[in-house]
């Protein structure tokens, strides 16, 4: 099943697309208010008329999550952005992630403003898994069943602010704060079973494109760890709850343009007016326009301090 939340008639619904793509309100104010019964939610929302189709609303993001963890798990994509520095060995031994800005995400057609003092703007195609049912301390056998969907995910970030924030020694935040952006729908884990490999991993192709022109392609399978590996390892020592987001991290082959930069090609960053297209098979597809953000508002550089003592 497919699930999106929407704006329509002045309001804010969650529902269900049917084979026609018109859309079954389903019985919740939000997405995360069902997302542990959401086979039982979407048949009852079937069951009912259809209400618009969905090239007549206001696809928004499918959910406003309470947290974000996006991961880095293609191998290729830490090549690149390492420009040849070779992968660091404690990448091997676990799914590594940041936490990203959960108010900071935005719908699948969504303008995207360039952050603030920012020269060197990028895209990163992902595709996230969305969890339904809390949990702690799971295992990889356990966790499938905590996930209630996949969706598009694209990190935009700002690539001058992140490598400069980088060297005090923290994971980024300037750099990653501005959007997200979440779509076109959630896709549930039963839709994407067929693609599944040897390895439990989902061979869905993925392709980005930057005003049309295609950038970069590679196949969801060649993720280093499954996304039950991934929530296992993010519900260690800590609760997973429903509604958390878990990107995939940026694929390889094109995934960004910073990995471009990294092996040596020359394109430019993005900038006002670009329009980044990401397709996932089996998901769908966000088309978003740059557009400016606002300025800088200026701050004063760290004060040199006595360090004087009581």
């Amino acid at each position: 099943m497919r699930f999106a939340t929407y704006h329509h008639d002045g309001r804010q619904r969650v529902g269900v697309l049917d084979d026609d793509d018109l859309l079954h309100p389903v019985d919740a104010a939000t997405l995360v208010d069902v997302l542990g019964d959401l086979p039982a939610a979407g048949a009852d929302a079937l069951a009912r008329p259809a209400g618009p189709h969905v090239s007549a609303v206001r696809l928004l993001a499918p959910l406003q999550p309470p947290t974000v963890r996006d991961f880095v798990t293609f191998e290729e994509h830490v090549e690149g952005m390492r420009a040849g520095a070779g992968v660091p060995e404690q990448w091997h031994a676990a799914p590594t992630f940041y936490f990203g800005n959960p108010h900071a995400v935005l719908g699948p057609h969504d303008d995207v403003p360039v952050p603030p003092g920012c020269a060197r703007f990028d895209f990163e195609l992902e595709v996230a898994a969305v969890i339904g049912r809390e949990g702690r301390d799971l295992t990889a056998g356990q966790a499938g069943d905590h996930i209630a969907g996949y969706t598009i995910f694209n990190d935009w970030s700002a690539r001058d602010l992140q490598a400069a924030e980088m060297t005090v020694g923290l994971g980024p935040c300037k750099g990653k704060d501005t959007a997200t952006t979440l779509g076109p729908w959630l896709v549930t884990p039963d839709e994407l079973e067929p693609c599944r490999d040897a390895d439990g991993l989902l061979r869905l192709a993925l392709t980005a494109l930057v005003n049309g022109e295609v950038v970069g392609s590679d196949l969801l399978s060649n993720m280093s760890w499954t996304f039950e590996e991934m929530v296992a390892y993010a519900s260690r020592g800590t609760l997973v709850r429903p509604g958390d987001v878990l990107g995939s991290g940026t694929c390889g082959n094109g995934g960004c343009l910073a990995e471009l930069w990294g092996r040596g090609a020359e394109r430019r960053p993005l900038r006002p007016g670009d329009t980044v297209t990401l397709i996932v098979e089996g998901i769908g597809r966000l088309s978003t326009t740059v557009v400016t953000g606002a300025g800088i508002t200026p701050l004063p550089r760290a004060r040199r301090r006595s360090r004087t003592r009581p």
